[in-house]
């Protein structure tokens, strides 16, 4: 890999998000993701290089282990905060159109849940992996998750849970959203979800947000 797109993967990897960032402690008043990100632009690297070659693959590794409890929640919170760091200055080329993303990805936490930690990794992770994420926050009624689909024709829809009495209100609204679009495609997750549970509600089962980016994946390729 180029000397600059590695830094960039390695910024990501260990989460230095930008000079100002104490961590990790070993790269104290080193550039982060954000400074070698905006260099690598200036220098005339095209953002999808940056995109496909450095930030995504380093979240993957990332997310590979969390999956396997080699990291844990704030080693991935820096991760994608370093991610977001750098795509603060990629995402206008999205915009213009010059960086495609995979797809648009709708998530929140189901009403009656105020929970969102793992919410927020799913869609850090997500984003990092190329999507676009539109995060519906917290405590997400139906009517929420339909407009939101309505202004993204063709979006998936995921939806986090952290207790057994909320989880049950994902069906309240998957009825809700297949009433007027019946294909839409769902992806839950959360602590009492289960994939049976998943499975019986019409929905894909996330068991973490690497998972979750490999299950969009194959959503979005059998499209």
């Amino acid at each position: 890999m180029d000397e600059l797109l590695q830094k960039i993967y390695d910024c990501v990897e260990c989460g230095k998000i930008n000079a100002a960032s104490p961590f990790p402690p070993s790269m104290r008043g080193q550039d982060g993701a954000q400074e070698y990100t905006k260099s690598a632009l200036e220098a005339g690297y095209k953002p999808s290089e940056i995109m496909n070659e450095a930030m995504i693959p380093a979240m993957g590794v990332v997310g590979e282990k969390f999956s396997k409890g080699q990291v844990f929640v704030p080693q991935m919170l820096l991760a994608a905060k370093a991610m977001n760091a750098g795509l603060t200055y990629i995402k206008p080329y999205f915009k213009s159109g010059e960086v495609r993303q995979k797809g648009t990805f709708i998530i929140g936490t189901v009403f009656g849940d105020m929970h969102d930690i793992g919410k927020n990794l799913v869609a850090m992770m997500v984003e990092g992996s190329g999507y676009n994420v539109i995060d519906l926050g917290i405590d997400c009624p139906p009517e929420k998750y339909v407009s939101a689909l309505e202004s993204n024709p063709g979006a998936i829809i995921g939806m986090s849970a952290l207790l057994t009495t909320t989880m049950n209100n994902m069906k309240t609204v998957i009825d809700a959203v297949t009433k007027d679009h019946p294909k839409t495609r769902f992806v839950v997750g959360g602590a009492p979800v289960t994939p049976e549970f998943a499975e019986s509600i019409g929905a894909v089962y996330g068991k973490d947000p690497q998972d979750v980016v490999a299950k969009l994946d194959k959503m979005i390729e059998a499209n």
